[in-house]
């Protein structure tokens, strides 16, 4: 039987490090959000395993590549280990709508909100004799799409505020998280290991 494992999905711009306002394309514009890589650690130690879902649509408009989005993937888990932790897996969606291409419209269903991503990373924990506990599992973004990702998705949703901080427009939009934090840390100190 497969054991049964809670799982932090973090969106990685925005959420992780500084939204640099545009596609980061180079390790020299990656920053951590203060207190993000205390976060990525306390919520380990606590057994939740780390899964990081972006979508980097700048792969299909020609502003990034696969290889930059991929070294500074491998880069967030060099400065993770500052805090003597890392991600469990990271998954990247390179489709747009507006920019088709051949090569990344097969992704179409891992754009959040769409929940391909997620449902990758637990289809490949199962595969691993893992079972995602999906009701005591969480979902943190910066943005509507991570919330509503996370609904759609049966996880736990929290928006924080850094980044594009869309507070306003999932009101609007009638997308309630179950937790609005400042920050990452404060969402998982705050909300996550509190309850």
């Amino acid at each position: 039987m497969a054991e049964t494992i809670r799982v932090l999905f973090l969106d990685r711009d925005g959420t992780i490090n500084e939204d640099a306002g545009s596609y980061i394309t180079s390790r020299e514009q990656f920053r951590l959000i203060a207190g993000s890589g205390e976060a990525v650690s306390l919520a380990r130690a606590a057994g939740y395993r780390i899964v990081v879902v972006t979508n980097q649509a700048g792969i299909a408009r020609g502003i990034t590549t696969i290889e930059q989005v991929e070294d500074i993937n491998r880069y967030l888990n060099e400065l993770l280990a500052r805090w003597n932790t890392a991600y469990d897996r990271c998954y990247y969606c390179p489709s747009h709508p507006d920019y088709p291409d051949p090569g990344y419209d097969r992704f179409e269903e891992c754009r959040k909100p769409a929940t391909g991503m997620v449902e990758r990373a637990i289809a490949d924990f199962l595969a691993e004799g893992l079972a995602v506990d999906r009701s005591a599992s969480f979902f943190i973004g910066d943005k509507t799409v991570d919330v509503e990702c996370g609904l759609r998705a049966g996880l736990r949703p929290i928006l924080v505020r850094t980044g594009h901080n869309e507070e306003r427009l999932c009101l609007e939009r009638g997308i309630r998280p179950e937790f609005v934090a400042d920050d990452l840390y404060r969402a998982v100190t705050g909300h996550i290991l509190a309850s």
